[in-house]
């Protein structure tokens, strides 16, 4: 241990700083690609998050890797770790309540009443950014406990990120107890199976769950997504938008919009909101909206 860390502080002694020109460079990079802001305050944060990848990939210096990235044939895979990186991913399981009670209040008894029952397709929910699943696997639990109590009913969950490292955490639901605290004790024994060594104090959410939610890789940036549009009938984009640039979060939420049925619904995250913009929605309450047309 003593040498890996000893080898570590040289590697870092050794390393050049990033400049001024290598921060503009990159930061450039991932407004454009990514759509997050990364102004001059950010410098620090963003040497420390990539150090690691200039040891991993043995480069001694910001200008180096960034040649990697923007010039290199191993750019592209380079690029994926670069954005898991710099990415934040803060989530839990059923974080602000109130929109998951608003689903079972309102928006699903207004979807199993606007439809034929032999003619209802299933309730499509997309986690725009989904982080390591939380979002997702609380509107699978959600929706399965609806469905439990209304016969007919189905649902379908998509959940996208542009983290790879997330999603393969998500894909594999595994948590520590302490993340499931808040989650009734009668959903937590049905939903999550607790790990047989005790001693790691993990759970992991059931096959049954597991098997709701499709997990894809999606840069929320790309000019087109992978979904039929006017088909969703409840987008979470929660705590997304405030990463970008107002520009920017007009140009993602009019883009996102395409996908969302008419009179389905679009959650944001508490800080969030859209008002200025030119969208086809309508204010229902405090972070959620009901698209018009």
């Amino acid at each position: 241990m003593t040498a890996i860390m000893s080898e570590s502080k040289a590697y870092l002694e050794t390393t050049h700083r990033m400049t001024r020109a290598d921060f503009e460079r990159l930061s450039a990079f991932i407004n454009d690609h990514c759509g997050i802001k990364m102004p001059p305050a950010k410098k620090s944060m963003l040497e420390a998050r990539l150090q690691k990848r200039l040891r991993i990939r043995g480069v001694r210096s910001f200008c180096d890797y960034c040649n990697l990235l923007f010039k290199s044939p191993d750019g592209g895979e380079e690029l994926v770790h670069m954005i898991d990186c710099v990415t934040t991913n803060k989530t839990d399981f059923f974080r602000e309540p109130v929109h998951f009670d608003y689903l079972t209040e309102r928006a699903l008894p207004e979807f199993m009443n606007s439809f034929n029952p032999q003619a209802r397709p299933p309730f499509s929910v997309w986690s725009s950014a989904c982080s390591t699943g939380e979002e997702p696997y609380t509107l699978a639990i959600v929706l399965n406990e609806f469905e439990s109590l209304n016969p007919g009913f189905k649902f379908a969950i998509t959940a996208t990120d542009i983290s790879t490292r997330v999603l393969e955490k998500a894909g594999a639901g595994i948590y520590d107890e302490n993340q499931i605290a808040m989650i009734p004790l009668r959903q937590k024994q049905k939903y999550f199976l607790r790990s047989r060594d005790r001693s790691k104090g993990q759970v992991r959410a059931t096959p049954a769950l597991r098997s709701c939610v499709a997990f894809h890789r999606l840069n929320l940036m790309d000019g087109k997504y992978p979904l039929r549009e006017a088909s969703v009938d409840a987008l979470f984009c929660r705590n997304v938008i405030i990463y970008f640039d107002r520009p920017t979060q007009a140009a993602l939420l009019d883009r996102l919009c395409r996908y969302v049925r008419k009179d389905g619904h679009v959650f944001l995250g508490h800080s969030e909101t859209v008002h200025g913009f030119d969208l086809p929605l309508v204010r229902v309450t405090s972070t959620i909206y009901r698209k018009l047309a």
